[in-house]
């Protein structure tokens, strides 16, 4: 089992910037490959950001690329995604997810998830 939990959400302007968190415990944390979604109110959550077991890849949803960074740390068991120049349509609750498969995209290939974390984009 592996157990996530986000951090780092919060009300920011738009233009700003946020860094959320998500530290796991439980499994050897550099097993999986980890993922960003969002979910917006009355929408589907999304994919937004992937990155492989080790940080060598990283794969970014074409409404975030060039403005959100996906990293992690293996040693602290953390996985980070850096938000820059948010927009109000950027508002969601954002969930961190770990999967088996290297890469994935899909949300129904992740094993485990975090209860999310509040990202609001003010205009």
């Amino acid at each position: 089992q592996v157990q996530l939990v986000e951090s780092g959400g919060g009300l920011v302007q738009a233009g700003g910037s946020l860094k959320l968190s998500c530290a796991a415990s439980g499994r050897t944390f550099s097993t999986y490959g980890r993922g960003w979604f969002r979910q917006a109110p009355g929408k589907e959550r999304e994919w937004i950001a992937t990155i492989s077991r080790f940080g060598l890849n990283t794969y970014y949803a074409d409404s975030v690329k060039d403005r959100f960074t996906i990293s992690r740390d293996n040693g602290k068991n953390t996985v980070y995604l850096q938000m820059n120049s948010l927009k109000p349509e950027d508002t969601a609750v954002y969930y961190c997810a770990a999967s088996n498969i290297v890469g994935s995209r899909s949300e129904s290939e992740y094993n485990y998830w975090g209860q999310g974390t509040q990202v609001t984009v003010s205009s």
